[in-house]
């Protein structure tokens, strides 16, 4: 049975129904800049029948969110500095999209040629930066459009989740997934970058095993594990599908960011060998 009210918030239980539903939200528009994003996603709720519920989670693709934040780049408008072009000859990849990944980034931690890898200043290790030229649209002027990542995405989630509030009455989580490579694997996979409401890990130590063994290491990233599966319906492609309703997840309503998810990067070793830190730009 599909749970209809979301746990109180000291109860510390999670868990899901034996079925947990995707539903892809409809008849949302493609965003331009400026647009009121919520208020896009109310209207697609509704048009797909929809009624949320308490400990429902939106899922909601990063690229809507800097769509609505105008946040393309023309690479015929970007200055190039030394910096770039220097990283760009090593990496083989265009200065300008070079520069543009430096702007956003607070250090290189991998570079060969064909990938710079780094840290993102939301805080997460990405290829690019995130910046993508996949489902930008045509653009005016005319020249080579790429669209960054978010600026808030935790601010815009907390948000989407007050106005979702306000218009159905019961509280819904909220994530905006974006796509990550992974250092140690092929493929990309969905993964939160903005979190309201949904405990972005899900804490399990302490808790006993089949076996009644203490779990002593067990923290799942139930943030990301949820925009992975969302991905799935989400796409990549022509799919036109920008947000996900999810059912049957059990949690703690929680006030909770992207950001607990984040190593710090002190302990991020990944990050740390060989890493090269970028100048301010």
């Amino acid at each position: 049975m599909v749970a209809d009210t979301c746990l109180k918030k000291d109860i510390l239980e999670y868990g899901c129904d034996e079925t947990v539903q995707f539903h892809a939200i409809k008849d949302i528009p493609v965003v331009q800049p400026g647009d009121e994003l919520s208020e896009l996603l109310v209207s697609g709720i509704v048009a797909s029948g929809m009624t949320p519920r308490e400990c429902d989670v939106l899922i909601v693709a990063s690229k809507l969110l800097s769509r609505a934040e105008g946040r393309f780049m023309n690479l015929a408008a970007v200055t190039v500095s030394r910096e770039a072009e220097e990283v760009a000859a090593e990496v083989h990849k265009d200065p300008r999209l070079v520069e543009l990944i430096l702007r956003e980034s607070v250090h290189i931690s991998r570079r060969c040629p064909g990938a710079l890898i780094v840290r993102h200043r939301l805080g997460h290790i990405s290829a690019n930066a995130g910046i993508d030229a996949s489902n930008v649209g045509q653009r005016h002027p005319e020249g080579e459009w790429v669209l960054l990542l978010p600026k808030t995405p935790d601010r815009a989630a907390a948000q989407i989740r007050r106005r979702l509030r306000e218009r159905f009455g019961v509280d819904v989580g909220v994530i905006i997934a974006d796509s990550l490579g992974r250092p140690f694997r092929l493929g990309t996979v969905g993964h939160a970058i903005g979190v309201s409401g949904v405990p972005a890990l899900w804490d399990q130590r302490g808790q006993e095993d089949l076996f009644q063994r203490s779990l002593e290491h067990t923290e799942t990233a139930l943030a990301d594990q949820l925009a992975a599966a969302a991905d799935l319906v989400l796409g990549q492609g022509s799919e036109g599908r920008g947000a996900v309703l999810v059912r049957g997840v059990r949690f703690p309503m929680v006030e909770s960011a992207a950001v607990d998810l984040l190593r710090e990067e002190g302990r991020d070793l990944y990050a740390r060998e060989g890493a090269a830190h970028v100048s301010a730009i």
